[in-house]
């Protein structure tokens, strides 16, 4: 398996991954709309035998009152169904993390399974008084830090795209 950036040619097969790990197409057409509307984005693939079998998307988010703080949110991650469990996600996390933190980001919000990400540094946003501007369950909303003490400060609610509307 391999992790690389996603290219033009792999829209179709994205696509195609993220309508069939999800029980809708609406992430598949936000990860479109993502692409189209927010700046910078990270976008990986996971590839196996030259398919893809896995992506993994990071946007832009604010926080209110710190509009200088680059966070980046991650979402969304799919996996075709008969990879999941093998590490596809993870090596998918890991590789999107580095990015990231390459485009200067300080931190990494998701709203996810709260026994899947703290493997990858995330904890509850609520720690640093973060919320977010969904009403999701507090343990479900978390927040890694890219560097120690990039959140030193730092409080609010986290503003997603406006594409994260229509999810």
């Amino acid at each position: 398996m391999r992790i690389r950036t996603e290219e033009e040619k792999d829209w179709l097969a994205v696509y195609a991954v993220n309508a069939a790990a999800f029980e809708t197409e609406a992430e598949a057409r936000l990860v479109d709309a993502l692409r189209q509307q927010a700046r910078p984005i990270v976008s990986l693939v996971a590839e196996n035998d030259e398919a893809v079998v896995g992506h993994i998307m990071f946007s832009p988010v604010s926080l209110t009152g710190h509009a200088d703080m680059k966070i980046m949110g991650l979402g969304p991650m799919a996996v075709v169904p008969d990879r999941q469990r093998k590490g596809v996600g993870s090596a998918l996390v890991r590789q999107g993390l580095v990015c990231c933190k390459d485009l200067g980001a300080r931190a990494i919000v998701v709203v996810g399974h709260p026994e899947y990400y703290p493997r990858f540094g995330f904890a509850p946003a609520s720690r640093y008084a973060l919320r977010c501007e969904y009403d999701v369950p507090e343990n479900v909303f978390m927040v890694a830090e890219l560097e120690a003490g990039a959140l030193n400060g730092a409080y609010g609610v986290v503003r997603y795209h406006d594409a994260f509307a229509g999810v």
